[in-house]
């Protein structure tokens, strides 16, 4: 099939969306600095001035890649979160398992994301994409303080602490300080220690 030439309109499909697909193929393959709307429109075939219609510069490209991201993360950890029925640390291990299975397959975007989230300039929709990845993770606590299976306390402050050691492990993955397949494979021991410290008893 021939491509249509790129000063044709775009007919096929969602523009936003394809933008975005060829976004984080080339932030995966090249690197946040290789990403140009210009690029990007070349890429799918559309004019040079197209991208415009839905992201005033790249700074807004680099906001709703990470806006993106945050929404797909969220529904991930939201299924391993809403497990009302299961005891505290499988669900845990379940919501570990599953950012650190989602931070294995998009380090590159996952990079993206918490630059993005601190950058001045970003926008209030990515704010509250992030707002809600934190209240995920902030309600399991609670709820386990509330159940009794976990020590009271500030919730955000624990959550803080678990988080960090979450992405902790992400990091040392990213960095080639641990295997991803055998980091997950230990998954269960890890959250076990995390939630039952190292005193022995």
């Amino acid at each position: 099939m021939m491509r249509m030439p790129a000063s044709r309109p775009y007919h096929h499909g969602d523009l936003r969306a394809a933008l975005l697909q060829s976004a984080e193929r080339t932030l995966r393959e090249k690197g946040t600095g290789a990403l140009s709307l210009r690029e990007l429109a070349r890429d799918i075939g559309v004019s040079h001035a197209a991208p415009g219609r839905h992201f005033k510069d790249k700074q807004a490209l680099l906001d709703a890649l990470a806006h993106d991201g945050y929404e797909r993360m969220n529904r991930t950890l939201a299924g391993a979160v809403d497990r009302p029925d299961r005891p505290f640390e499988e669900r845990m291990t379940a919501l570990a398992r599953a950012y650190l299975g989602f931070a294995v397959e998009n380090p590159e975007l996952l990079e993206l994301m918490f630059a993005r989230k601190h950058h001045p300039d970003s926008s209030a929709q990515l704010a509250a994409a992030v707002e809600q990845s934190l209240a995920l993770f902030t309600r399991l606590i609670a709820d386990g303080q509330e159940r009794g299976e976990i020590v009271q306390g500030d919730p955000e402050r624990i959550t803080t602490a678990a988080a960090a050691s979450m992405h902790g492990l992400a990091a040392l993955i990213a960095g080639c300080a641990l295997d991803a397949e055998e980091t997950l494979a230990g998954l269960d021991a890890h959250v076990h220690l995390l939630l039952h410290g190292l005193r022995p008893r």
